[in-house]
């Protein structure tokens, strides 16, 4: 089994982790605590919205996988909810009777601040969480913050969770839509921005192909460099614009166009939308 820490903050026997909701976030992270052993095949469940999904799921994983959210959160000393914002107050009001007092519960739902959670689940420590896509990559981003009542185990076991998917922080609430809006939504920018270089490609002559496999590599080596490096990313551009060379020409033309602007317009855009969901989930505002 590896490691275990305590859903609490004292030794426990084991700790039965559901997850409502199992999308793609959801799944990634149960193949990802598989993968790193932090729980056993017993020891996980899921739960969709469709048999045939759930039937899927618990043939590819090997655990119990089922549409019924109650009975999950009753198993679990580990509630994840997995669900979208606009989805999560109809998914609390039907496991509000059903989770334990003292379990462990984690939201990934973007905006929905910890109170909202408390508030339905009184008896319950929560962690706030905002995971991205590329969890499906054990390549995730992942900040959490505490409510009220988590305290230093429920923080360590939270990470020890996400880390099985990727790199973990751990922010002050009033911060987590910001890092929605940047890393929460950040897949989506590189995305874009992966697209438009393709497109570059072929406009100055190479295939599709070709082009794609260029700008995936280029994307990813530079992540690499920039996560690796000790320097400030702007020294790191200064080493490509050489003097009078392509890259210093190829900067004139995005500065000209805005490009620094749009991407921190895109994430103000993003957190102000983030804040919204979190309203329209019952929540108000994060503290």
């Amino acid at each position: 089994m590896g490691r275990r820490i305590a859903a609490g903050d004292s030794a426990t026997p084991r700790r039965r982790i559901a997850v409502l909701g199992a999308g793609n976030m959801g799944t990634a992270l149960l193949r990802g605590m598989l993968k790193a052993k932090v729980a056993a095949r017993e020891d996980l469940a899921a739960t969709t919205r469709d048999p045939r999904k759930a039937a899927d799921l618990a043939k590819d994983l090997g655990i119990d996988a089922h549409v019924d959210n109650r009975k999950a959160a009753k198993w679990a000393d580990v509630v994840v909810l997995g669900v979208k914002p606009q989805i999560l107050p109809r998914l609390l009001d039907e496991v509000k009777g059903s989770v334990r007092p003292g379990a462990l519960v984690v939201s990934i739902a973007a905006g929905v601040p910890t109170t909202a959670i408390e508030a339905a689940l009184p008896k319950a420590a929560v962690v706030r969480t905002m995971p991205n896509l590329a969890v499906m990559v054990d390549a995730g981003a992942t900040a959490l913050c505490l409510g009220r009542s988590a305290g230093p185990g429920h923080a360590a076991l939270a990470r020890e969770m996400f880390e099985s998917v990727g790199l973990v922080v751990e922010v002050d609430e009033y911060l987590m839509d910001a890092v929605t809006g940047l890393s929460g939504t950040g897949p989506m920018y590189v995305f874009q921005i992966i697209e438009g270089l393709s497109d570059a490609g072929v406009k100055v002559g190479l295939s599709r192909d070709v082009a794609n496999q260029l700008v995936v590599q280029t994307v990813l080596g530079a992540a690499k460099m920039a996560q690796q490096s000790t320097e400030h990313p702007a020294r790191l551009k200064d080493r490509v614009t050489s003097p009078g060379g392509t890259a210093i020409t190829a900067l004139h033309t995005m500065e000209r166009g805005g490009l620094r602007a749009i991407l921190i317009d895109a994430v103000e855009a993003a957190t102000k939308r983030s804040e919204e969901l979190g309203r329209k989930a019952g929540g108000g505002r994060s503290p």
